[in-house]
């Protein structure tokens, strides 16, 4: 396996030159492997909205509806999106949670409201989703994924019946997961964080306010256990632990 995560990462950085694919990202000061465009994603995004809405229960509270709208309008302006009509729904279900889709759609759950202690953490977590949209990262995640699939499959090939192929065959996917993709994805959730105050900052909410907001739900990843088997080798996400620590080193940084 130790080989395998050596080999996948080489192939996947020639893959992005011979691809072509690579695109630099200002906002997040790097190059960026995008072989998929957003708007293929916008397209699915359209799709994956019309679908929630008509099989998901939406609140029709006015007042929850109205505040979702007002400060999210407020993030997504500070965020540069406002260049097209966004639509905002509150879900109701209590799972706190909240989503910002490529084609210009925010959603947030009854539980997120109950949550968040004031519109400044829900300006942190609106600003969070839509660093990932600025930051293109679901059009990143699927040229990642789509490389890592092609490569695998030629190192495969030209592996043939050999026993390195027959590990490739039987492991490869997972040494794709655990060695590029997996951490990448932590690596795209961090930098989300950083634009989310960012945008925070911008629309006059306060970006310490993010914190705060980590450490709540620190507390009630604890108090429900809700860590996974495989920790963080094997999590999308970085810790709570992790991302407060991020977070509070980039806001002593700009002085908020």
């Amino acid at each position: 396996m130790a080989f395998l995560r050596r080999l996948t990462l080489p192939l996947l950085l020639a893959a992005a030159t011979a691809l072509g694919g690579c695109a630099y990202n200002a906002d997040l000061g790097r190059d960026q492997l995008l072989i998929v465009n957003d708007d293929s994603l916008a397209r699915d995004g359209e799709k994956a909205w019309a679908d929630t809405l008509r099989t998901a229960y939406i609140s029709k509270e006015p007042r929850k509806n109205d505040r979702v709208r007002a400060v999210g309008q407020r993030v997504i302006e500070a965020a540069g999106l406002s260049n097209r009509p966004w639509d905002y729904a509150v879900f109701l279900d209590e799972a706190p949670n909240a989503f910002v889709l490529p084609g210009g759609h925010v959603g947030v759950t009854v539980g997120l409201l109950s949550m968040v202690q004031n519109d400044d953490q829900l300006a942190a977590v609106i600003g969070h989703e839509a660093g990932h949209v600025v930051a293109h990262h679901a059009a990143e995640r699927a040229s990642q994924q789509t490389t890592a699939k092609v490569l695998l499959g030629i190192a495969g090939a030209a592996a043939g019946s050999s026993d390195f192929g027959k590990l490739l065959k039987d492991h490869g996917d997972d040494a794709a997961r655990y060695g590029v993709l997996l951490p990448f994805s932590r690596k795209q959730e961090l930098e989300a964080d950083r634009l989310g105050v960012d945008f925070m900052q911008r629309a006059g909410y306060r970006p310490r306010e993010a914190v705060k907001l980590w450490r709540n739900m620190q507390a009630m990843d604890e108090a429900q256990n809700a860590k996974g088997a495989e920790g963080d080798l094997g999590s999308t996400h970085p810790s709570d632990a992790v991302r407060i620590q991020a977070l509070e080193r980039y806001l002593a940084s700009k002085g908020w």
